[in-house]
């Protein structure tokens, strides 16, 4: 069975499934904000028509100076791209031909970029169910290594890795001479000292990726960007396309990162909404991922094949993704969204009838 690489579009997920689509659905497989784009966004909309007529600013200079003190890294130490697949693109060309270790599970984009680049890439593959990351097995292989992949907090997982952990892989990996490249895409869900961005003076092997599109909920922009120290950085920016970046992204990376308001609401409602999904999983044997962001792996623990449960929320309206192409998981969980207070209890509403 084939099924869509990505979540988002479900046409796709019922026309592979051949299912009908039903006239209303919720989509659940794509990771974004709840409350959708910040309201100022839209307010301004109009007014960004005007910058069609022009090139975009080829180095995101006004977006790049913002982020930086924005993060607490020089200018010269970050570099904005056409959202993450682009950048996590350039860092595959970067790495061309070495040897790279992908933590599994995680997003297959870092597996596909590397790939294509002639990387000779290995997996190494967490405890499925807790998914902790046990730093020393990582640092035995390091000595064989020029790069490892990181997703904090991990996607598909939601689970955060212990701080103390990725810190001694950060030492180790500097010590010897391996990349570290932490994808902090969803980063922005968590407190302000998530961030490992203040390691970035101190640690040269260290390349961190963030995004905009998770939290503003601009994925049809494409906007992101990576920090590392600056010789990192320019060897980096050498292989990406001029105007990569367009002019309406960087108008809306830099009204998005103004909307403290927007981040803080959004923070507190999947913090609650949280609390309650897990609570009725609980209830309804169900088991799910011990995620701290804004989505969460579930599965039937009667089903070692999850798709008789995804062919049913699809029927009722609930499209969440499929894992059959996270490397590890093979179609055994299910990843959702956390959506609106509605959403997720017209979530709890099916999956209570699938008890039934």
């Amino acid at each position: 069975m084939a099924l869509p690489s990505h979540g988002s579009n479900p046409h796709y997920l019922y026309e592979s499934l051949n299912l009908s689509q039903p006239e209303n659905f919720i989509d659940f497989s794509a990771n974004l904000n709840p409350f959708g784009p910040p309201p100022a966004l839209k307010e301004k909309w109009s007014e960004a028509y005007e910058l069609i007529t022009t090139y975009p600013d080829p180095n995101a200079s006004t977006l790049t100076s913002k982020l930086a003190t924005q993060c607490h890294v020089e200018e010269s130490q970050l570099l904005v791209g056409n959202g993450g697949a682009e950048l996590i693109t350039l860092i595959g060309r970067f790495l061309a031909g070495r040897r790279v270790c992908i933590v599994q599970p995680a997003f297959s984009e870092y597996e596909a970029a590397c790939r294509s680049a002639g990387c000779d890439v290995i997996d190494h593959t967490l405890k499925e169910g807790s998914w902790q990351l046990d730093s020393n097995h990582l640092i035995e292989k390091m000595d064989h290594l020029d790069a490892i992949f990181l997703c904090t907090p991990n996607n598909p997982t939601g689970v955060v890795y212990e701080r103390a952990a990725v810190m001694t892989l950060l030492r180790e990996s500097e010590k010897r001479n391996c990349f570290l490249i932490l994808d902090e895409a969803f980063v922005d869900f968590l407190s302000d000292d998530a961030t490992y961005a203040q390691a970035i003076p101190t640690f040269s092997k260290l390349i961190i990726l963030r995004s905009l599109t998770k939290m503003y909920a601009i994925p049809g922009l494409r906007l992101g960007y990576m920090m590392a120290q600056a010789d990192v950085i320019s060897a980096i920016k050498v292989l990406q396309p001029h105007w990569s970046v367009n002019a309406l992204a960087l108008m809306a990376g830099e009204l998005c990162i103004k909307q403290e308001d927007h981040v803080m609401k959004t923070r507190e409602l999947i913090e609650q909404e949280r609390r309650k999904l897990h609570q009725f999983f609980k209830e309804n044997n169900y088991i799910h991922s011990i995620s701290s962001v804004n989505f969460y792996l579930l599965k039937d623990p009667d089903l070692d094949d999850q798709t008789p449960l995804l062919r049913f929320l699809m029927t009722n309206g609930i499209v969440p993704r499929h894992t059959e192409n996270f490397l590890r998981l093979d179609g055994r969980w299910l990843r959702f969204a956390i959506r609106t207070k509605d959403e997720n209890r017209t979530l709890m509403e099916v999956l209570g009838k699938w008890r039934r």
